[in-house]
């Protein structure tokens, strides 16, 4: 995690328990939440930001996030210890939020996204990675309180040993949300015949005027393509370590921080490398 760690350490440290982000230049430079307990964070109408939030003890938090008209925010929250997460995202007119959420340890996270203003965005990317016995679990709620608003989420999992997965995803629609679109999906590997994975989406819709869609698969690794990188040379667990890469990776890269991004590839390729 050393390259993870220097990376963060480049980033404007959060020192309080609130956060508000103001001014278009926080944008060049993201924040870094360490840890928090109890965090409040802010957005400023027309304003844009990236906030990285890093559990690193087992400790539980509480986040609420609140973006005004016209804000956008980039938030990656990194699991690197058995923390309970909760957070909260408000969101008014047109504002976007980018979340992407990376467990790999034993996890506990739970997000409430609210759409209170036209044509709100969220676009949530999670991954969990789960070894050993570990318990990794992602529980997304997304209401699409008023019309005109867009959600996106896809959540893929990957266990192995004894471990336990969990999705548990909600997209609501009021009655009043008309042309709504909302998608979710969740793709998940199973590594070992003892591994679990549980995928829960789910859609409860009031308005009649909405896209809507939601899926989930749960599956082995591609024998197929295994063989096929093994008769180039690869050893059997290189060609693991590859098509895993290839699953999760642009999950892990999405958090539009590009040195961030590849740490995190290589944090994950190191844990699979002693996954089973």
């Amino acid at each position: 995690m050393a390259a993870m760690t220097d990376i963060l350490s480049g980033f404007r440290s959060v020192g309080s328990e609130r956060l508000r982000i103001g001014d278009d230049s926080d944008a060049v430079q993201p924040f870094v939440a360490v840890d928090p307990a109890k965090l409040r964070v802010e957005v400023a109408a027309g304003v844009s930001g990236r906030l990285v939030v890093v559990h690193k003890k087992p400790v539980a938090a509480a986040l609420s996030v609140l973006l005004e008209q016209d804000a956008a925010l980039q938030f990656t929250e990194i699991f690197l210890a058995e923390a309970f997460a909760e957070t909260t995202v408000m969101q008014a007119a047109r504002s976007r939020c980018c979340m992407t959420v990376v467990q790999l340890a034993s996890a506990n996270a739970s997000y409430r996204v609210d759409l209170d203003g036209a044509h709100a965005e969220s676009s949530v990317g999670g991954l969990f990675l789960a070894a050993g016995e570990e318990h990794c679990v992602i529980d997304l709620r997304t209401a699409h309180n008023v019309p005109d608003c867009s959600s996106d989420s896809l959540v893929k999992g990957i266990a192995g040993g004894c471990a336990v997965g969990e999705f548990r995803g909600l997209v609501y629609v009021a009655r009043d949300a008309q042309r709504t679109d909302a998608r979710q999906q969740s793709r998940n590997i199973l590594l070992s015949e003892t591994a679990r994975i549980n995928a829960k989406p789910q859609l409860e819709i009031y308005a009649d005027d909405v896209k809507c869609s939601h899926g989930a698969t749960v599956g082995q690794m591609d024998a197929d393509a295994i063989l096929y990188m093994r008769q180039r040379g690869l050893s059997l667990a290189q060609a693991r370590r590859l098509q895993i890469e290839g699953f999760a990776g642009d999950i892990v890269r999405r958090c539009g921080i590009d040195a961030l991004g590849e740490a995190l590839v290589d944090a994950m390729s190191r844990k699979m490398e002693k996954m089973q």
